[in-house]
């Protein structure tokens, strides 16, 4: 195999599993139109399509105030080595949002630690955020919104990701397996942080458990939670 059909192959969904993965990508989808509120939050990750989006609706007047919350994790350490909120804050600067109206939160290391200390924050500064537009990865969707409204019930929020198509989001990171794995991962999630009251509970309907678990039992384990990893699996 040539060197671009080794690239082409590791962002490629299998025929086997897309329908599967497409199912996932659209249930984490929270299909929110933005709309004008009082500050954009920006949450920590490997994926600087937060930042973009981020930016972009700053420009469209969507919010007056941006916070990026992150530190790092074991997948972004390399990526952002000054921390995911930090390099954020220095793409949306450099591409024209000002300075002194983008807020840093560089110690969260989880999606609740994102919010608990945003809020502090904001408070701090005197900030009284009545509504916020959450942006996240494509398939954080769902389970920051859960997150948010567990933590913050009375912020309205509305989740916002970088409109990219599945594939196209899939070449943007460059690793099927890792995409498939997080989607996986984050819909596990979605049910057990609500189950140890991390979150607010979320339907999932039939067809979203049932992919879920043809993907896991296929391997794309990775990303889940122990003790529920399915023993065997090999991805």
């Amino acid at each position: 195999m040539t060197h671009a059909e080794e690239s082409t192959a590791a962002t490629t969904i299998p025929e086997e599993h897309r329908a599967d993965v497409e199912t996932l990508w659209e249930y984490h989808n929270m299909h929110h139109e933005p709309r004008p509120c009082d500050v954009g939050i920006g949450l920590g990750s490997h994926d600087l399509g937060v930042a973009i989006i981020a930016t972009d609706l700053y420009h469209r007047g969507m919010y007056p105030l941006l916070v990026f919350t992150g530190a790092n994790a074991p997948t972004t350490v390399k990526r952002f080595p000054r921390g995911e909120a930090v390099h954020y804050a220095e793409y949306a600067i450099e591409h024209g949002v000002p300075v002194d109206v983008v807020f840093v939160e560089p110690e969260a290391t989880n999606t609740q630690q994102n919010f608990e200390l945003t809020r502090k924050l904001l408070d701090d500064r005197g900030v009284a955020a009545r509504s916020a537009i959450v942006m996240s990865r494509p398939y954080q969707q769902r389970r920051a919104y859960a997150t948010a409204k567990k933590l913050w019930p009375e912020l309205d929020v509305i989740c916002a990701s970088n409109p990219l198509g599945l594939d196209d989001y899939v070449r943007s990171i460059g690793d099927t397996n890792k995409v498939i794995s997080m989607l996986v991962g984050d819909t596990q999630r979605v049910r057990v942080y609500a189950d140890r009251g991390f979150a607010v509970a979320q339907h999932i309907p039939t067809s979203v458990s049932a992919a879920y678990e043809r993907l896991a039992a296929a391997g794309f384990t990775s990303r889940l939670i122990a003790p529920e990893r399915p023993t065997g699996a090999g991805r």
